[in-house]
């Protein structure tokens, strides 16, 4: 989590390049302890200088106008999509590795120009200097390229969708493979000491290794009953924590509460529900009035199948033993779905591209699934039948989604 954090941080790449364009060029210089200067050819650093000046001028010019660029795209993912896929557009590696490539070349430029002008450099200190320079143009030109061709897709609507499904997909596979998330499943009603939250926001994390060790310590249990996700407050219960030997004394209960990581947003990295309900927000913008666009919400509706039928792939085999102290719930399908497809059933009730789409998506996981999957999309399909039912005005577009929603409706298969 702490990786991605950074990712999203616009300052940390560009800070890590200028500290290597900076002992890159100064760098230079220990070639001239060296018996290189018998080997290499003579280097003019009149014209060195003239390649560092021209180099100087131009990234600093293409460096402001590939922030503008990016800020640009940033704003458009925003308002096109939603403000909660900007920390996936500014984590674009394209994009970072651009500015940071031109940020670099710049102070490279400036610290070269300076030791050359000051007579910093001798004969192989200037040669290797050159070498350098030329390697950054090339650098610079291959960036330049790549993200041209990157910053006309970023922010808009379909590279954004891609982020958002592409880190659902991320999430949704390490919780297939860890779903109880290192712990071992919940055996029975959770007991114990109730450990609350002492601070308002959501779980971003939660470190079950930290809570085994802490619970082999002491001799306990601990059952998690806040998910990353959950909203967490107060009166809200992260854990119960129940001591082996009865009589004993309750231990001090505030590392479990420092296993819980709790922040003002939702992350993807541990959370897949919170990419579904970015997905499913994507598809209700797309959905009003004022954007009246049924197209993206069908891309979403296809995206969020492609992740369920994701989400019924066997688990990979996970060797790392379980934390047999922490018991962790499973996510619910009936959550998942509840996240996923009610707001698009409430906002394309009305829309016979979205209505009959949606009753298509879930039928087709009715059949991918296991009972629990199944249950839900038959339940979803119901709920956005009747919806539909109460929107749509002309009896042909209904009569076709009646007949899509066949499937999950006993009554209209014997019709």
């Amino acid at each position: 989590m702490l990786v991605a954090r950074f990712r999203e941080r616009l300052w940390v790449k560009p800070l890590l390049m200028c500290v290597v364009s900076i002992a890159a060029a100064v760098g230079a210089s220990l070639a001239d302890g060296t018996g290189l200067a018998h080997v290499v050819p003579a280097t003019a650093s009149v014209a060195l200088e003239t390649l560092l000046s021209i180099m100087a001028s131009s990234m600093l010019v293409i460096a402001t106008f590939s922030v503008g660029s990016m800020v640009a795209a940033y704003g458009a993912a925003s308002n096109t999509a939603t403000p909660r896929s900007f920390g996936l557009v500014v984590a674009d590696d394209v994009s970072q590795n651009a500015l940071s490539t031109f940020v670099g070349a710049f102070i490279f430029s400036i610290v070269a120009l300076t030791g050359v002008k000051n007579g910093y450099f001798l004969a192989a200190g200037l040669f290797v200097l050159f070498i350098l320079t030329a390697a950054v143009f090339g650098l610079v030109i291959v960036t330049f390229v790549r993200w041209v061709d990157n910053i006309a897709r970023l922010g808009r609507m379909n590279s954004t969708i891609e982020k958002v499904e592409q880190a659902t997909a991320d999430a949704l596979v390490r919780r297939r493979n860890r779903p109880t998330l290192g712990g071992v499943p919940v055996r029975a009603l959770p007991r114990g000491v109730p450990v609350h939250a002492t601070e308002v926001g959501y779980v971003q994390q939660i470190d079950v290794a930290r809570l085994q060790t802490w619970a082999v310590s002491v001799d306990a249990r601990v059952v998690v009953a806040a998910l990353p996700g959950a909203f967490a407050f107060p009166d809200r219960v992260l854990a119960y924590v129940s001591v082996a030997a009865e009589g004993d004394a309750t231990p001090e209960l505030g590392e479990v509460m420092a296993s819980f990581t709790i922040g003002r947003e939702r992350r993807f990295e541990d959370d897949p529900r919170f990419g579904l309900v970015v997905l499913s927000e994507i598809a209700g913008r797309a959905l009003s009035p004022a954007v009246n666009d049924p197209g993206t919400a069908v891309s979403i509706l296809g995206a969020l199948v492609r992740l369920f039928a994701q989400w019924c792939q066997p688990a990979a085999d996970d060797d790392a033993p379980a934390c047999d102290r922490i018991e962790v719930p499973e996510l619910s399908v009936h959550d998942m779905f509840d996240d996923a497809f009610t707001a698009i059933a409430r906002d394309g009730a009305g829309s016979i591209e979205v209505a009959l789409r949606l009753q298509k998506a879930l039928q087709s996981l009715a059949t991918l699934g296991g009972p629990a999957m199944r249950t839900a999309a038959e339940d979803h399909a119901r709920r956005a039948l009747e919806r539909a039912t109460s929107r749509m005005d002309l009896p042909y577009d209904l009569a076709q989604v009646r007949k899509a929603a066949a499937f999950a409706t006993p009554a209209l298969r014997d019709d």
